[in-house]
């Protein structure tokens, strides 16, 4: 804003009420108006280029936009059912996905014993991150496979799981496979019903414990594991988290559920 009064071609004497106007004249930068004399520590609505800023008094947020921080400022969504759309929020850079697919069920003993079934597959991006279940606990037979894992930049298959054990009276039924998560869950005693894996684990769960002149039930083996590092991740994803398997029953005992899986996105600003 131009001042009111100008001076240059003044042949007279200078009014001092037209000294105080021009001193008393606002200015305004972005929407704050400034004068002479004044002291103004706040602009507002500013808009600077090619700026260099030396230093701060506190760390510029990562929703204005700030890096340099002495942390790496990070935010984490975990999935622990279901199926839904992951949303990458605003100003994320990178994201870091860690997910396991479900356990399988542990299988019961005795009369009309049953299998356990297997865990759901948990997937991130339908087909591009997949981490298939175990295989479940099963009444006669060998050990039964983990899940495998595709797309990650680890792809770890589940841990097996023991098959069915026959001659032997009274004895432990199979262990389930477990994870990098842990929780797998232990087979029972004589006679006793397998232990249900930790729910998230995505680990088996343990077969029935064998009576007289019965087989063991087979522990249900593990989901896969894998971790992937997105550098520059899409605005959205859809994901599933795959379901825990069935426990298996049986006359003499019952086995235990697998665990559930998970998925863990670590999401990072700088």
């Amino acid at each position: 804003m131009a001042v009111p009064y100008t001076f240059g071609s003044a042949t007279s004497s200078i009014p001092l009420s037209q000294l105080d106007s021009n001193f008393s004249t606002t200015i305004t930068l972005g929407n704050t108006a400034i004068q002479l004399g004044n002291t103004v520590t706040t602009l507002n609505s500013m808009t600077m280029a090619n700026v260099t800023v030396s230093s701060v008094s506190t760390a510029i947020t990562v929703a204005q936009g700030g890096t340099g921080l002495t942390t790496i400022p990070h935010t984490v969504q975990t999935f622990t059912s279901s199926s839904g759309t992951y949303t990458t929020p605003a100003n994320c850079k990178a994201i870091f996905v860690r997910m396991v697919g479900g356990g399988g069920g542990g299988a019961g003993t005795g009369s009309s014993a049953t299998a356990g079934t297997a865990g759901g597959s948990t997937t991130f991006g339908s087909s591009f991150l997949t981490c298939t279940g175990g295989a479940g606990g099963i009444v006669t037979g060998a050990n039964v496979a983990g899940g495998t894992a595709t797309g990650g930049d680890i792809n770890i298959a589940g841990a097996t799981a023991p098959g069915a054990v026959g001659g032997v009276t009274n004895f432990t039924g199979g262990a389930g496979g477990a994870t990098p998560f842990g929780g797998a869950g232990a087979g029972g005693c004589a006679n006793a019903t397998g232990s249900t894996a930790a729910t998230n684990s995505g680990a088996g769960g343990g077969g029935g414990g064998g009576g007289t002149a019965t087989l063991t039930g087979g522990g249900g083996a593990a989901g896969a594991y894998l971790e992937k590092l997105i550098s520059s991740p899409s605005a959205t994803y859809s994901y599933a988290v795959g379901a825990a398997g069935t426990n298996g029953t049986g006359g003499t005992s019952n086995g235990g559920g697998g665990g559930s899986g998970l998925i863990i996105v670590t999401e990072y600003y700088v």
